[in-house]
């Protein structure tokens, strides 16, 4: 049960970040601009860019022609072959399609020249998919055949396939994880620097005061910063938070007790402001990388993926896209949820063995 001298310290507290104005500025807009980067990048993707280069000079390469230009997939430039070669190698185009003179698909296979440049072109796999794909539709259309089947999707799951979608979760997680290490670890080295701690220990203050009323002022500083995104998030990218609020703040108060334990433990481990931000910038820049708030840990290889999924980071972020995307309950017992109940006791255990309450730098 919490006090009232412990929901008034934490309220002092409180007054004390919302006073640093560029701090909230600052905790605000980071996450924001970087959605709004890669919601651009995660947009509709732009057309292949294809060199056509025919050769022929017969009717069926014509309305072969045609039909490639026609489809929107690619973006058609057509021209001689050592021009849009040269344009190749400059990465202006992406491919080139050369037509032989030969081309007679009617009577026997025709084959057809495709020119990539896979030091220009990073997802070559797909690309060449896309394009084979594109080219068999073009080839139907001009034999005037039907194919032999079609392919009906049904998402069983109702699971939003935008990038924004799977962005936001890893955002918030990011968020949760700089602004309670902020809240804890920096604050008590900058607490222990002011003298403040030893000021506050002659007092009746009590150890167990004191680290709660930073728990409770940053949770509420935490809720109120995610709501504002996550609002944002919802009326201006039309996010759809399939799970229960009740469940993904439930998440969020999970992962900010975690990272704020931790957080303690870096301010113990640093006794000034020079020292802990090495010790952050290593325990978090890793986590941006492997955690998955940019791109799926699948993506990963092989060999890494193990380690990036255990990582705090990554339970959080998983945790919260569970529920974001797949209306998966808090409550639910997963392997995720086993690794929530790891952290909260390992996390706990680190605090309270290496945070130094009354320690003063000299």
């Amino acid at each position: 049960m919490i006090t009232n001298k412990q929901m008034h310290l934490a309220q002092v507290f409180l007054k004390i970040f919302f006073r640093d104005r560029q701090s909230i500025i600052f905790n605000l807009l980071f996450p924001l601009i970087f959605m709004g980067v890669f919601v651009f990048v995660g947009g509709e993707s732009e057309p292949i860019n294809l060199g056509l280069v025919n050769n022929s000079s017969n009717t069926i390469s014509q309305e072969f022609s045609e039909l490639v230009e026609e489809e929107p997939l690619f973006n058609v430039t057509k021209g001689e072959e050592n021009e849009l070669k040269r344009q190749l190698f400059l990465g202006d185009q992406t491919a080139i399609i050369i037509i032989p003179e030969s081309f007679n698909p009617i009577d026997e296979t025709a084959e057809i020249k495709l020119l990539l440049d896979a030091s220009q072109v990073r997802q070559i796999g797909s690309i060449k998919e896309a394009i084979s794909k594109s080219l068999l539709s073009i080839e139907r259309s001009l034999r005037n055949t039907q194919p032999m089947f079609t392919i009906e999707v049904e998402d069983v799951k109702s699971r939003p396939q935008r990038y924004v979608d799977f962005l936001l979760p890893g955002l918030l997680a990011f968020m949760l994880m700089n602004l309670s290490i902020a809240g804890s670890g920096f604050n008590i080295v900058e607490f222990r620097r002011r003298g403040i701690l030893k000021r506050l220990f002659v007092t009746p203050i009590k150890s167990q005061d004191f680290i709660i009323s930073i728990v409770v002022s940053r949770i509420v500083i935490i809720l109120m910063q995610l709501s504002v995104v996550l609002g944002l998030a919802i009326l201006l990218l039309d996010i759809k938070i399939v799970g229960s609020f009740l469940s993904l703040y439930g998440m969020i108060v999970i992962g900010s007790f975690i990272f704020l334990c931790l957080g303690f433990s870096f301010g113990s481990l640093a006794k000034t402001q020079e020292a802990i931000r090495p010790i952050v910038t290593l325990f978090t820049f890793p986590q941006l990388i492997l955690s998955g708030v940019f791109f799926p840990i699948n993506s990963l290889p092989d060999m890494i993926q193990p380690i990036a999924h255990i990582l705090p980071l990554s339970v959080i972020a998983n945790g919260l896209r569970d529920i974001a995307n797949d209306g998966v309950s808090l409550l639910m017992i997963n392997l995720n949820t086993l690794g929530l109940f790891v952290w909260i006791i390992l996390s706990f255990i680190v605090a309270t063995k290496f945070f130094v309450w009354k320690e003063v730098a000299g």
